[in-house]
């Protein structure tokens, strides 16, 4: 028995599917997998099927022609074919992510195809057009993929743009990190926080004292529910500090609603003092500025004489005492502060 691949159109109309694969199954032909692509000329049936040795290229074609197929395509197929394309597709989304510049390759495994092809230019509308489909490249221009036969569906159009979305993704994560150099010689990455990091922060936590703890979280270490949200705040946005050794060592949050915001800022015990809590604040301001915060206040115990330090190196506005807390306003590059509620506390 061998692997092959077929792909005909057949009248999108009741019982013409059936027609196609008894036509196959009179040849002994077992089919292994199916997919339908839905075009405006009909119905694209792809198959994957396992036939005798002794057919040929021109058996298979014949028995698709008696099934009312038409615009017939036949290949040998190999045994990685035998994946289903939801399994496929969701191990080459993994691959970008451990491999974020793998995107062409991942598209032709996606598609079958010969080759793709980057073009400087980024202005070509995405598309698709016989065996030559169009894609915007995430790092800038266009990516041009091609294949003799058969001809792109709109199916796997959508399921091109969808691996081209997730290399976006990666992309701008990898784009919005930025290498930092403490006063002290340290190196470290500061990048967005996301869904992964929870089991990292989460190791985070557990290093830091219950001293640091309690002067971050006056009610508490959040929950991992709780944590995930922090991450990826909404309107927001949470940085981590990440060592060398892939440690997290300081994670840093902006909330906001309006014009308003909250940040709050963690550093473990043995980073203190060494200049990372005002480069974090630092970035958070920035990004404040850039989303159109006009001011973000930061809520800290009057006993945390190193973080009111730190505020006031950043450039802290008014200051506010109540009780124990004292509340210090940051000024941003953002539009001119209303009179709304600041962004209530993590």
């Amino acid at each position: 028995m061998a692997l092959w691949r077929v792909r005909a159109t057949v009248d999108d109309r009741p019982g013409y599917l059936s027609v196609l694969t008894a036509s196959l199954a009179l040849r002994s032909v077992n089919i292994l997998a199916v997919q339908v692509h839905t075009t405006e000329d009909g119905a694209v049936d792809d198959f994957l099927v396992d036939a005798p040795d002794q057919l040929a290229e021109a058996d298979l074609l014949a028995a698709v022609a008696k099934g009312r197929g038409r615009d017939a395509f036949v290949a040998r197929a190999e045994a990685q074919g035998l994946a289903d394309q939801p399994t496929r597709a969701l191990a080459l989304a993994g691959r970008l992510v451990h491999e974020p510049d793998s995107l062409g390759e991942a598209l032709v495994t996606l598609l079958d195809a010969t080759e793709v092809r980057w073009r400087p230019q980024g202005g070509e509308t995405p598309g698709f057009h016989g065996g030559r489909m169009t894609l915007t490249d995430p790092a800038g221009g266009s990516l041009e993929v091609l294949r003799a036969l058969p001809a792109f569906t709109p199916a796997e159009f959508a399921r091109a743009q969808a691996l081209v979305e997730v290399a976006t993704a990666i992309h701008r994560r990898h784009r919005d990190q930025v290498s930092l150099l403490l006063p002290d010689g340290a190196e470290m990455v500061l990048r967005a926080a996301g869904p992964d990091d929870v089991a990292a922060v989460g190791e985070f936590h557990d290093e830091c004292s219950p001293a640091t703890l309690r002067q971050r979280y006056p009610a508490g270490v959040p929950t991992d529910t709780r944590l995930r949200r922090l991450l990826e705040p909404a309107g927001g946005l949470t940085l981590l500090a990440v060592a060398p050794g892939g440690a997290v060592v300081a994670v840093a949050t902006l909330l906001a609603e309006g014009d308003l915001g909250e940040v709050r800022v963690l550093v473990a015990d043995d980073w203190q003092r060494r200049g990372l809590g005002t480069a974090l604040l630092r970035r958070l301001r920035a990004h404040a500025a850039k989303i159109g915060v006009a001011a973000v206040v930061a809520h800290v115990g009057a006993g945390n004489a190193a973080m009111l330090r730190t505020l006031r190196r950043v450039g802290a506005g008014p200051i506010e005492r109540d009780g124990a807390m004292v509340t210090v306003t940051l000024r941003t590059a953002g539009p001119r502060v209303s009179n709304e509620t600041p962004a209530a506390s993590a």
